[in-house]
């Protein structure tokens, strides 16, 4: 692929992102400019790129999310995108938000060549995925977007995905994604299994908690609400427009597939066996995701140590925050970013206390967080192609 001779000068805030953090005070900061180049049309690697991915599965919404993000990333240019059932068709065709970037056609899976590839994004469906990682070649790394490696039990895999897992091998190698939560491991990983939107969106603001002591890893209720983009793009029934607009339902009651990622999560965090009550519902709205956990906190701990807490463990970080005491989180604060707001409030019943966690479940929740592992893994600051502001209205 040739290289882009035409570049524009584009300009990307710095660590004055984390002025995010004093939301409420209305404190103000420097912004700290830092000057990057990047191509003023072209989506394609540049001679100055430092690394070419991949992005398999570039027609569905992660996929389509995952090719936004890189339109702005000075280090990472996309080699080659993969669509089965769109192959031989432009980006434009599938998505015409894009048609302003010079991306290569999309291909099928079996004709895509990955020697001159650095990375791939997996955004594949589950249960096909594993067979087509086991197809890459070993120098590539992976981010999978997708639920097959997020599980270590491949006995859980099994009972909530209906099928065996066909990569028990891959499975041991695969690292999970949750940023903030486990970055060392990440920065070593070849193939990560990035988080679901729902597990997320729970585990950034419940993890610190239990690892601390301050809250009981019983009696965890979650209350969820998702856009109508966490459940994909395919042509559904139920997700008709007159299906969905004007109306509230719940779905995957007992039985959503998230519930065992979450559990894991936590029991790793508490030692110990975790089980939570979790319903999830589907909002009549395109992205946005909000998780309504309800805690019982240990003896003697009241709501402000769990805020005190919370700050503490995200104190230096730029994608999670832990909003004022009395604030509340809303999905409006987070549209098209891959910020996590999250705040804490104290229960009518004594000893228990309500936390509010809101994501882009597109963006923290998919393919936001995949790039900022991508970013990890590949030896880059770990905020490049994220620095966007919420959009507003």
């Amino acid at each position: 692929m040739s290289a882009v001779s035409s570049s524009s000068l584009c300009f990307y805030t710095g660590h004055s992102w984390n002025s995010l953090k004093e939301f409420g005070r209305g404190r103000k900061q420097q912004d700290k400019k830092l000057l990057v180049k990047c191509s003023s049309k072209n989506g394609n690697p540049s001679s100055q790129n430092a690394a070419r991915v991949g992005v398999l599965g570039a027609s569905g919404y992660t996929g389509s999310e995952v090719l936004r993000l890189l339109a702005n990333h000075p280090q990472f240019g996309i080699a080659l995108m993969t669509a089965d059932r769109k192959a031989g068709q432009p980006i434009s065709s599938v998505f015409p938000h894009l048609s302003t970037r010079d991306l290569p056609d999309l291909i099928a899976v079996k004709d895509a060549d990955f020697s001159d590839v650095d990375a791939v994004f997996c955004c594949l469906p589950h249960g096909t995925t594993q067979e087509i990682i086991i197809g890459l070649p070993n120098h590539l790394k992976i981010v999978d977007l997708s639920a097959d490696f997020r599980l270590k039990d491949l006995s859980e895999y099994e009972e909530w995905y209906g099928q065996p897992h066909r990569a028990p091998d891959l499975q041991k190698e695969a690292v999970y994604g949750l940023t903030e939560v486990l970055r060392q491991e990440i920065k070593n990983a070849r193939l990560v299994a990035n988080p679901g939107c729902y597990p997320t969106s729970v585990q950034l603001p419940v993890v610190p908690l239990i690892k601390a002591g301050l809250v009981e890893i019983k009696n965890i209720i979650i209350d969820a609400k998702s856009g109508v983009s966490g459940a994909g793009r395919s042509a559904k029934e139920n997700l008709l427009f007159t299906e969905v607009t004007e109306g509230l339902n719940s779905y995957g009651v007992t039985r959503h597939r998230h519930v065992p990622e979450i559990e894991q999560g936590l029991a790793d965090a508490a030692g110990s066996k975790v089980t939570v009550s979790f319903t999830p519902h589907l909002i009549p709205m395109s992205r946005g995701m909000q998780s309504t956990i309800y805690v019982e906190m240990a003896q003697g701990v009241r709501t402000e140590d769990l805020h005190r807490q919370l700050k503490l463990s995200y104190q230096e970080e730029e994608y999670v925050v832990v909003l004022e005491n009395g604030a509340i989180p809303r999905t409006h604060s987070v549209k098209g970013t891959n910020y996590c707001l999250i705040n804490v409030f104290p229960d009518r019943i004594p000893g228990r206390a309500i936390i509010i966690s809101v994501i882009d479940n597109l963006v923290k929740g998919a393919s936001g967080q995949a790039l900022q592992n991508l970013n990890l893994i590949m030896g880059f600051p770990e905020n490049l192609g994220l620095h966007y502001l919420p959009l507003f209205p």
